[in-house]
């Protein structure tokens, strides 16, 4: 019998296989990635489109053609939409971010024929009703207000401009943004962004060939609209480090939020540079948590990353702490950033860090949709499965002496852009 006293031997994780997915295209030529995999009849397709046409003078253009994409199209009003789609138990999601938009559909695979049809009307026929959009501006505008009072927001929102300037990824979203939203400019985004040729789909879940059949009759054969449109294309340099503090008198807590420029996930340093950041605060039992939460007290959580956007890469460390250690807390993070480019990590504590960062990439391929998301981060970034292969054998063999070359090589406190909104 199994013996519950005794804790299960350690036992790191040796074989991690990623399913591919197969290649086709449609008759406009839609690239289509398909992960065929499961028993239940539920299929995931997503509509992926780059972000394009970007204009600093209306920078939340493509945020709001997607948040108003499913808001009334020329033949179905927004309460049609949703009703035909939950008719089927079906589900529609659209998401932004600084690089891409998705328009993601839910569904059985057997209503594939019925809900195509409505997701085809919503990505050629949206006509973004002026009330739609006034409701949306105002929804939009409360919510900035409450979130101002955030300090964990403002921070966020100032290290982005801090690094990133006046960019998709760096916006410094005000009121006015929303008030300068124009039907007639949502109108144009959406008719240059989303189009074949600034598409390609990936299916994940149960879909054989006749689906694929099914999908290419709606959106291979009868989607050809073409405008033209120009792809985002930024630059950044690293700046000098810099101290950002906006002061809130009667702040009970302060949000700190600091990093810099880095590597993104095409330089071969990458994955060395995650296996550091894991040590230093990319899981619960990280150095920051051990020090910053457990020993001194000062706050409930603490984390850092290192973030791969397409055009750009960055570091960060993020905490909000009691306003009146603030201070305590900046130092004791500056600290722990010194000791790893002075002290080599024990063997221990990178075995038990490879074990994690092992554990969670097996555990987070546990259905089809898992492994969809894990080939999005190589194919938009113009990589290949090797970039898995390389990523393990890194964490499997990194030393404590690379490791400590890492650090000097990418962190450095005094080039970091710090920001403290609240009290320190």
């Amino acid at each position: 019998m199994l013996n519950r006293t005794q804790a299960p031997a350690f036992k790191q994780v040796n074989d991690i296989k990623f399913i591919p997915p197969v290649k086709q295209q449609l008759a406009n030529g839609i690239d289509v990635f398909t992960l065929n995999i499961g028993e239940q009849d539920l299929v995931r397709i997503e509509f992926i489109f780059e972000n394009v046409n970007w204009d600093a003078n209306k920078p939340l253009l493509a945020m709001a053609v997607n948040g108003l994409i499913n808001s009334g199209t020329a033949h179905l009003s927004a309460k049609e939409i949703a009703d035909k789609i939950d008719y089927y138990g079906a589900f529609l999601q659209t998401d932004f971010s600084s690089d891409y938009t998705n328009v993601t559909l839910f569904t059985l695979t057997k209503h594939l024929s019925s809900v195509l049809p409505v997701v085809y009307d919503i990505l050629n026929n949206s006509i973004f009703p002026q009330e739609e959009l006034d409701i949306y501006k105002q929804n939009q505008k409360q919510r900035l207000q409450v979130n101002l009072q955030k300090n964990d927001f403002v921070g966020r929102k100032t290290f982005a401009h801090a690094i990133f300037g006046n960019t998709p990824y760096g916006i410094n979203v005000t009121m006015a943004h929303y008030d300068e939203l124009k039907r007639e400019d949502l109108l144009t985004h959406y008719q240059s962004a989303y189009q074949p040729k600034n598409c390609i789909i990936i299916v994940s879940g149960k879909f054989l060939d006749k689906d694929f059949e099914v999908l290419d009759q709606v959106f291979g054969k009868l989607w050809k609209n073409e405008q033209p449109f120009e792809k985002n294309k930024l630059s950044f340099t690293a700046q000098d480090g810099q101290d950002i503090y906006v002061e809130k008198p009667d702040a009970l807590q302060s949000a700190i939020r600091m990093g810099n420029l880095a590597i993104d996930r095409n330089h071969p340093d990458f994955p060395s540079l995650q296996v550091l950041n894991c040590v230093l605060g990319g899981y619960f039992g990280s150095r920051l948590m051990a020090n910053i939460r457990e020993d001194k007290g000062y706050t409930y959580g603490i984390g850092s990353a290192v973030a791969s956007l397409k055009q750009a890469g960055y570091f960060f460390i993020a905490t909000e702490v009691g306003a009146d250690v603030c201070a305590d807390a900046l130092k004791e993070i500056e600290k722990e950033i010194m000791l790893l480019k002075t002290e080599p990590i024990s063997k221990e504590e990178l075995n038990l860090v490879r074990n994690y960062m092992l554990g969670s990439m097996l555990g987070s391929l546990e259905n089809a949709f898992s492994h969809a998301d894990k080939f999005k981060n190589i194919y938009f970034s113009g990589m290949d499965y090797d970039y898995y292969s390389r990523y393990i054998h890194t964490v499997k063999t990194i030393t404590p002496a690379q490791l400590t070359d890492i650090a000097n090589k990418y962190l450095n406190p005094d080039r970091m852009i710090k920001v403290v909104i609240g009290k320190k």
